[in-house]
C-alpha cells in the first residue's frame, strides 16, 4: 500500500487530539513512521492541498468556526489575539 496525500489529508481532517505522524501510523497497517516521515519530507505539501480534499467535507455554520494550527510551540498568549477563541 502506498501512502498519498489524499491519506494525509484525511488524517489531519478526521484526528481530534493527536496530529502526529506516530499517531498516524499506529492507525493504519503496512504504512510506518518512517514511510510518512519520508513522504512528507519529499511531498511539500501546502495548504492547498489539504483544502482540495477536504472541502467537501466542511459543513458551515455561523456560530462554528473550524482551526487549523500546525504550531507546536507554547501558546500561553493565545487568548490576547483578536480571532482566537476558547472551546467552551
Amino acid at each position: 500500500m502506498d501512502f498519498t496525500y489524499v491519506d494525509y489529508c484525511q488524517y489531519l481532517l478526521n484526528s481530534q487530539t493527536n496530529y502526529t505522524i506516530t499517531n498516524l501510523a499506529n492507525h493504519l497497517q503496512d504504512i510506518s513512521h518512517d514511510t510518512i516521515n519520508r513522504y512528507l519530507r519529499i511531498a511539500n505539501l501546502n495548504y492547498l492541498d489539504l483544502w482540495r480534499n477536504v472541502k467537501e467535507e466542511i459543513v458551515t455554520d455561523k456560530q462554528g468556526y473550524r482551526i487549523f494550527d500546525d504550531t507546536v510551540i507554547n501558546q500561553k498568549f493565545s487568548d490576547q489575539i483578536e480571532i482566537v477563541r476558547t472551546a467552551l
